[in-house]
């Protein structure tokens, strides 16, 4: 039955502190083996002004955003092709890979390379699952694509799982694997 105890500047908040709570969760279960629901986490927190650190009493930082909820506004922005909201996902050196694209580094390349492929593409999610490495956060988001090719026929239920790697809030990179090649006409 582990147990484990966060000291938390006081500040965050409960949105942020679930998170953090789920993901430990996820992590001592996938290392010990234990049932989610026999491990214990307490989040204490210090005021501000009952800690320091080098003599300097220190306050909260800002806590990241919901990485799942980054990822999927993304892609609904994409999908509605609003663009200049889609842009304000992205860090500045964003780069991203489609099946035969190599590295595209802004939304209009994206657009103008899929011209010729597809008029558009939907995405129906399945998972969404967040990895959190020491530099980065990487999302993966799989499930089906429906659109229309080129001529006008529709597709459906075409698999792809995106990987995002996500750092201070903005999208750094994504890679895109699908089928699209498999049942294009």
């Amino acid at each position: 039955m582990p147990m484990l105890q966060i000291n938390l500047l006081s500040g965050y908040n409960s949105g942020l502190k679930q998170r953090m709570t789920k993901a430990l969760t996820a992590v001592i279960a996938g290392i010990t083996r234990a049932k989610p629901e026999a491990i214990s986490i307490w989040i204490h927190e210090v005021e501000s002004f009952n800690y320091s650190r080098g003599g300097q009493a220190r306050q909260p930082g800002i806590g990241a955003s919901d990485p799942t909820l980054l990822v999927h506004d993304y892609l609904m922005a994409m999908e509605q092709r609003e663009l200049d909201k889609a842009q304000g996902f992205l860090g500045e050196n964003f780069v991203m890979t489609f099946p035969g694209s190599g590295n595209l580094t802004s939304l209009s390349q994206l657009v103008e390379w899929s011209k010729g492929r597809y008029r558009f593409v939907t995405k129906t999610l399945i998972s969404t699952n967040v990895a959190y490495e020491m530099d980065k956060v990487v999302v993966f988001v799989n499930g089906t694509l429906a659109g229309e090719w080129p001529d006008g026929t529709a597709f459906d239920g075409v698999r792809f799982i995106d990987r995002f790697e996500i750092c201070d809030d903005r999208l750094l990179r994504q890679d895109v694997w699908n089928d699209l090649a498999t049942v294009q006409p």
